[in-house]
């Protein structure tokens, strides 16, 4: 009985270490599945280096929030200081994390700390738009001329169109003009 007891004891212990060594595989198998798709996971602020390319230095508040974007982290005791955070995890793989501070003196952009450095010369982005300049049209008048001339208490008189009188022919009488109705048969 003792004998089947330590084979029993034996056998927990192998199957528990087995057992160990396995669960890891199961976590390896289990991410890379063939013909699962994992989606990319993305926090944050997009930053991209054509963005912080364009930063200068004294740009204004405003121009930095019109190129980056709100902040992710607003200190309330560094309020010169605008933190942009951005994560990525592609497919599942090990996240990407990219940091960048600026701060301010004033309204004005001083510097900037974290994983990017700007460029040397700006990145100008063609618009692909034309600009065609028409001339000037010469009106008479101009509508808002004309509106407020409705409401004025000009006197001046307009010229009305001159009304005809209708014909005989007109008022369904007989062309001879004998005051008999034509016949419309």
């Amino acid at each position: 009985m003792q004998s089947t007891l330590i084979f029993m004891r034996k056998h927990r212990f192998l199957t528990a270490a087995i057992a160990l060594l396995a669960l890891p595989a199961c976590e390896t198998i289990m991410t890379n599945l063939p013909g699962v798709y994992t989606i990319d996971i993305k926090q944050g602020n997009i930053i991209e280096q054509a963005m912080v390319d364009q930063l200068r230095p004294n740009m204004t508040q405003r121009q930095v929030l019109y190129l980056m974007g709100s902040p992710m982290v607003s200190h309330a005791f560094h309020q010169q200081r605008w933190d942009y955070l951005y994560s990525e995890q592609p497919g599942g793989e090990a996240r990407l994390q990219k940091r960048l501070s600026l701060f301010f003196s004033g309204d004005h952009l001083i510097g900037m700390q974290g994983d990017f450095r700007p460029g040397a010369v700006p990145i100008l982005k063609d618009a692909g738009e034309t600009t065609v300049e028409l001339p000037k049209r010469e009106l008479d008048t101009t509508m808002w001329q004309k509106i407020t001339g409705l409401f004025s208490g000009d006197d001046t008189p307009q010229p009305t169109p001159q009304r005809t009188e209708p014909t005989p022919a007109a008022e369904g009488q007989s062309p001879s003009g004998n005051g008999q109705p034509a016949n419309l048969n």
